[in-house]
């Protein structure tokens, strides 16, 4: 009988099989798993976007509608909210559109609603964004 060394025993593969296995499922679930993240994540970020993107509008359409309410207005009260319509609406328009990385979106974005805010005190009307949104859902034609 032949004498044969640990690196060349016939049942090495066999006995092996199941850690070779155990690292290619793996391998295999980790590769699957970063594709299905990197497209969970593309959609988490396209919804988030979209979301933001539908407010910042909004904002700005509420308050290009009051300038132009109020544009004609030589009252002094209508002057300060004038002033503070065209103070949204510039912070609106430095607003990072172009860049998604960008690292100070939420501090912006909290800067746009406190000025939302101040101007719908201003002018005596309801500052939650929702309840504009929200408040065509109820009719119905």
């Amino acid at each position: 009988m032949a004498f044969v060394s640990n690196g060349d025993d016939l049942f090495d593969p066999i006995i092996m099989a199941d850690n070779r296995f155990h690292v290619e499922g793996y391998q295999e679930g980790f590769e699957e798993g970063t594709r299905q993240g990197t497209i969970e994540g593309r959609n988490h970020g396209r919804l988030h976007g979209a979301k933001l993107s539908a407010e910042v509008s909004f904002y700005n359409g509420f308050a290009l509608a009051w300038k132009c309410l109020l544009q004609n207005d030589s009252d002094v009260k209508a002057r300060k909210r004038l002033k503070a319509m065209e103070s949204l609406i510039g912070v609106i328009q430095n607003f990072p559109y172009e860049d998604p990385q960008y690292e100070k979106l939420q501090e912006d974005m909290e800067r746009v609603r406190a000025k939302f805010r101040q101007v719908c005190s201003l002018l005596n009307v309801s500052a939650d964004f929702k309840e504009y949104v929200g408040g065509s859902t109820g009719m119905s034609f």
